[in-house]
């Protein structure tokens, strides 16, 4: 089967699959308000109507919160056969008074770096999750077929903790089992630069509160005698860090974390990063983690201990003169390598209590919520075949990268349907992913639809 002759096809109907993208964006399909729940189905029929009108079997299938859509095409042979994942709900728009337009009317926008999908949803994930039904509709309509067999599994929950997931993947184990998981949610190393993640860090939340008098008390009568929760708390926090290295100060935080190969470091200086650019594009001069380690090994390998919130007392308007009962604080780990997100939840619960002052308590939050980092087989040679692929068509060596970010369902697929999965997405730093005025180039989606049509081919050599 020609591939010259799809990659011809999907240039000619760039501004058909554009038109298509645009009508899916206008869904606003926000997954963690109830409010758009229908949304949510209309979300998910649109996606089912769109993979029926190329002759690909698929079907909504309810969940106990917003529905899958799960899709099948091909025959049991000696082709591979592939998962592809993508997820169709989108984050809530707020503060909705910093978008320069209505978040559910997409349009294309001139800027510096090329035209623009801009619109909630265009690069997180309904913009990369058509790339490759795009690159899927061109097979289809030149040759007929697809030189894959392929599963298609698009989510409704990712953007809300994909409370069905686990359920729905252990009941349909079976029948969403393929060769290899292609998953479209990540981004390019630095624009132009295709890349495909070999290594996702992990993820634990935690959440606690120091409980000190048994009610707000008066600072003039209590101010000195009386324990103040969020002194107390301030002091706890500061002694989770070495401020003179920039490591967790944790006792056995680091168990499980390994150094990154020296070949693997010599990739990653080579593949185009900006380190200057990504650190001023959000008003930093100079990395502030660990001592002794690049900017890319402190975002990619190396793991944190970062406060999301820290609160307490009186937060109105003047002051209130008052020692506040309890103060709280929100913390996440990103973990790497075989950090165990469990063992270390119970580190950082006793590194916190054997700090505590007489007078004071701990109470911690029973929502637990950890996952492991996942770390790519690139050995396979399904690897390789796509970073041919993606090199000729953007025209530049594809490398090889790690993420910052956590993305649960590639651990899931591992362990739940023994799949390895292939990290391949073109979406850009600069595209504001859960922000305000979300975008997604042009070009991403165009070549990103180019490059699928191209990886197809090679995983069928």
């Amino acid at each position: 089967m020609s591939l010259d002759d799809v990659l011809t096809r999907i240039d000619t109907d760039l501004s058909a699959a554009t038109d298509r993208l645009m009508e899916l964006l206008r869904i606003p399909s926000i997954s963690t308000d109830p409010a758009y729940k229908e949304a949510c189905d209309t979300a998910a029929d649109w996606l089912v109507a769109d993979l029926q009108s190329i002759g690909i079997a698929s079907e909504k299938r309810a969940t106990p919160g917003h529905p899958m859509v799960v899709g099948h095409v091909g025959e049991d042979g000696d082709e591979p056969h592939v998962l592809f994942y993508g997820h169709y709900d989108v984050q809530p728009v707020d503060p909705l008074n910093l978008w320069t337009r209505d978040p559910f009317d997409p349009a294309i926008e001139d800027t510096e770096n090329g035209p623009v999908i801009r619109g909630r949803g265009s690069s997180d994930d309904k913009g990369q999750l058509m790339t490759f039904v795009e690159a899927c509709r061109a097979w289809k309509t030149v040759h007929g077929t697809l030189p894959c067999r392929i599963t298609f599994f698009f989510e409704g929950e990712e953007e809300s903790g994909s409370p069905s997931l686990v359920p729905f993947l252990e009941e349909n184990a079976a029948e969403l089992k393929a060769d290899l998981a292609l998953v479209c949610d990540t981004s390019m190393v630095s624009r132009g630069v295709p890349s495909i993640a070999a290594q996702l860090r992990g993820m634990l939340k935690d959440e606690f509160t120091i409980q000190g008098p048994r009610i707000d008390l008066h600072s003039g009568h209590y101010g000195g005698p009386g324990l103040n929760p969020l002194r107390e708390i301030s002091r706890i926090v500061d002694s989770f860090y070495d401020q003179e290295t920039g490591r967790v100060a944790v006792e056995g935080f680091y168990e499980g974390v390994h150094e990154v190969p020296a070949e693997q470091l010599r990739q990653w200086e080579g593949c185009g990063f900006d380190e200057a650019e990504y650190l001023n594009s959000v008003g930093y001069t100079q990395p502030h983690g660990e001592k002794g380690y690049s900017t890319l090994e402190q975002q990619w390998a190396r793991p944190t201990l970062e406060v999301n919130g820290l609160w307490g007392g009186y937060n109105g308007a003047g002051s209130k003169t008052v020692i506040p009962s309890e103060a709280h604080c929100k913390i996440t780990c990103r973990l790497v390598g075989d950090m165990d997100p469990d063992a270390l939840r119970s580190k950082i619960r006793k590194h916190v209590e054997d700090r505590l002052s007489p007078d004071a308590k701990v109470v911690w939050d029973n929502d637990l919520e950890g996952s492991r980092a996942s770390v790519m087989n690139i050995t396979r040679p399904e690897f390789e075949a796509a970073r041919g692929a993606l090199s000729d068509e953007w025209d530049r060596e594809a490398v090889f990268t790690g993420m910052g970010g956590s993305i649960p369902v590639v651990g899931y697929f591992k362990s739940i349907l023994g799949l390895d999965s292939m990290l391949v997405g073109y979406a850009n730093d600069d595209d504001a992913i859960h922000s305000p005025n979300e975008k997604y180039d042009v070009k991403s989606f165009h070549k990103g639809i180019r490059s699928w049509a191209r990886i197809l081919d090679a995983l069928n050599k």
